[in-house]
């Protein structure tokens, strides 16, 4: 293209300071350095990971900065030594990698890599410890190796998966972070049976997307608890048979589960972060064969507890990061699943914005209204 190897000038969403409206900025994206590519970006979506940190209220606040994470779009030009990807391809941004070198990434049980896993307080590439982004020759800096909130960005080649090009990255670019990670968490880690009882806990995007790995595995009875009762008619459209809101009961969510499903759930996948919500998953899994699977992330400082027994009694419990996808060599193939309408992908996208009013995307999350707003680019 024209414009490799020359500095671009386009438009980006920066946070200048924690909680502020983002505003649209002009920006020089300088280009893709060794092992780096420049992607066009075409879609994107907000996650409440980047309000989380955009609120900076319990971490290290690095302002500006340009958030987004969840996005799809096309090589613009890549960097030297990059050989897997080239210019026109169609690509879901990561904000963890695939070195595809370390022992993370050559076992086959892990998808955790060494060099490219998630770091949300790096706001620079790993190569030189600078930004790609700059206003007036000042830096902006980058958020977990993506900022997609910008109409072209910079990223590590290992943190960019390649994509089917028929695939309409206006729908597939939400699997690029919270859908494929509750995906996962049920079909790749809890596994649940055919004809087997599932619990989720939570009913966000994350929890909505662990339902449907459920019904993609054939569950029989899909139990959804939260607190928001609101979300229980949404949660039908992806598989849940039946909800549980604790507010309604004066026992402990577990014991009303166990009564519920004679002993207890075949598996459980706990979408909080919740301490408490993570503990009741645990305890409402089936002596003997239950799995229950940890996927939201606590606050700092909290403790998990249980009584030992509970493992003698043979649960299970396991924890995951993204769902336990590989990004290049697994989420290509998340991208077939929808193309060939085995994951449905339209339910989670119930609002789209263009880019110039990103800040409604914004405030429907805090309000919690809706999954997933798609924010269009180009508009």
């Amino acid at each position: 293209m024209a414009t490799a190897g020359k500095v671009i000038k386009c438009k980006a969403a920066v946070a200048w300071e924690a909680g502020k409206p983002l505003s649209i900025e002009e920006v020089d994206v300088a280009p893709p350095q060794a092992m780096e590519v420049r992607v066009k970006i075409l879609f994107t979506a907000l996650c409440h990971t980047d309000v989380y940190f955009w609120e900076a209220k319990g971490q290290t606040p690095v302002f500006p900065r340009i958030f987004g994470h969840e996005a799809g779009g096309i090589v613009e030009s890549v960097g030297e030594g990059v050989t897997e990807l080239a210019p026109g391809d169609h690509v879901l941004p990561v904000f963890t990698g695939e070195c595809k070198e370390c022992p993370h990434c050559k076992s086959a049980e892990s998808n955790m890599c060494d060099l490219l896993r998630i770091n949300t307080d790096r706001g620079v590439m790993l190569s030189d410890g600078q930004s790609r982004f700059s206003i007036n020759g000042k830096p902006i800096f980058h958020f977990v190796g993506t900022s997609t909130f910008s109409e072209y960005t910079v990223m590590h080649v290992g943190c960019v998966a390649k994509i089917n090009p028929e695939a309409p990255l206006d729908k597939v670019c939400v699997l690029s972070c919270g859908i494929s990670t509750g995906l996962g968490a049920t079909i790749n880690v809890a596994k649940p049976r055919k004809g087997s009882t599932v619990a989720i806990f939570g009913l966000g995007a994350v929890g909505l997307a662990a339902a449907e790995g459920a019904r993609i595995s054939g569950a029989s009875r899909i139990i959804g608890i939260d607190l928001n009762p609101n979300r229980f008619e949404e949660a039908k459209k992806f598989g849940c048979t039946e909800f549980i809101n604790p507010k309604d009961h004066d026992k402990p969510v577990q014991q009303v589960l166990a009564e519920m499903t004679n002993g207890g759930v075949d598996r459980s996948v706990e979408c909080t972060g919740n301490i408490h919500a993570m503990i009741q998953a645990f305890e409402c899994v089936h002596d003997g064969w239950g799995v229950a699977v940890l996927v939201g992330v606590p606050h700092k400082d909290a403790e998990f507890k249980t009584h030992p027994m509970n493992f003698l009694n043979e649960r299970t419990l396991k924890g995951t990061f993204f769902g336990n996808y590989k990004p290049r060599t697994d989420l290509p193939n998340v991208v077939e699943m929808y193309m060939k309408k085995e994951l449905e992908v339209e339910k989670f996208i119930t609002h789209s914005v263009p880019f110039s009013e990103i800040n409604t995307a914004f405030d429907l999350m805090h309000r919690g209204e809706g999954i997933r707003c798609i924010i269009r680019m180009e508009d």
